[in-house]
């Protein structure tokens, strides 16, 4: 049996790496993470707290107790950064979108190092070359775009990960503002109702991502995460939690030009997951062609991941 690829995740503990590093140990990958001695902050708001439970001291001995491998570093220490990165062979950025700019030192670091088979940089949302979003999305699309461009500039071998809607933030409330479980009496649409969306939960784009960290195919391509039971419209899974409940909801739906409006009004991070819900609900931007010379579609590259569906994550608030 060929020996696997070792894999170092940057940004471990937050809301996607902590899944990437669990599919890496389970995928048998040598996992390492890096990891700053510093205490982790309790300051999450309520919809990504309730998506993600765990501390980040929890999930560090979590990590400890599963083989991985944590290499003590800094992102802003240059010559950690590179011996991290020459233990490995495969480097999967999951920072958070503050972050985004400082993967410019990934790069630098990789580029010295020298032996980097792929770098994957954080994106896990929306493919942001083919997106029609407003900001403050817009903003961090645009940043993630010219990381991509630098990547490709200076020669680094890549993977793009898009994934689009996580579970954890779009259909834990249905994409309601405010609340963090499905509602029970009246939900509020943006749109029409009619627009395809692509949902998949952190745990499957954890391993759909090393599927791809593992396969030659995707080297220098986009994966594209739109899983057949899972590309649904709202109006279609707002039935679908009908259904469970046997009980009909009070439904209103927002125009878009009253949804640009709550955008401009609200203050982080409801105005994020509007403009966010804007751009998937409203906008279709995870409607589009698959193109064969540059992307893979995840479903029928891995068709043996068997994923969770919006049906079945829907059980657990009933």
């Amino acid at each position: 049996m060929a020996v696997k690829d070792r894999i170092l995740i940057l940004g471990p503990t937050g809301a996607i790496g902590r899944h990437i590093v669990w599919a890496s140990v389970k995928a048998g990958n040598p996992t390492f993470v890096l990891v700053r001695n510093t205490p982790g902050s309790n300051n999450r708001v309520n919809l990504v707290k309730a998506a993600n439970p765990e501390t980040k001291e929890e999930l560090i001995e979590s990590f400890k107790n599963s083989g991985v491998n944590l290499i003590e570093g800094d992102m802003n220490d240059h010559e950690s950064l590179v011996k991290a990165i020459k233990q490995v062979d495969v480097v999967i950025c999951a920072f958070g979108r503050l972050l985004i700019e400082d993967q410019l030192k990934i790069i630098a670091a990789i580029k010295e190092a020298g032996n980097v088979k792929r770098f994957f940089p954080s994106e896990f949302g929306l493919d942001v070359d083919r997106h029609d979003s407003v900001d403050p999305v817009r903003e961090v699309f645009v940043e993630k775009a010219r990381i991509r461009r630098i990547i490709e500039a200076e020669g680094v071998p890549y993977t793009y990960l898009c994934c689009h809607a996580f579970t954890g933030y779009f259909l834990r409330n249905l994409a309601q503002i405010d609340i963090t479980v499905p509602p029970r009496d009246k939900v509020f649409i943006l749109g029409d109702g009619n627009v395809k969306g692509a949902f998949v939960t952190e745990a499957d784009v954890g391993t759909l991502t090393i599927e791809a960290a593992n396969d030659p195919r995707a080297l220098n391509k986009a994966v594209h995460i739109r899983l057949p039971n899972n590309y649904l419209t709202m109006n279609e899974i707002v039935s679908l939690w009908e259904k469970k409940i046997g009980k009909t909801l009070e439904k209103t739906y927002v125009s878009e030009e009253k949804v640009l409006e709550d955008i401009k009004e609200a203050s982080f991070p409801n105005n994020y997951l509007l403009a966010l819900y804007h751009s998937q609900q409203i906008k279709g931007d995870a409607v589009y062609e698959i193109d064969p010379a540059k992307d893979l579609e995840a479903s029928e590259a891995y068709p043996h991941v068997k994923y969770s569906t919006v049906d079945e994550y829907l059980n657990q608030f009933v």
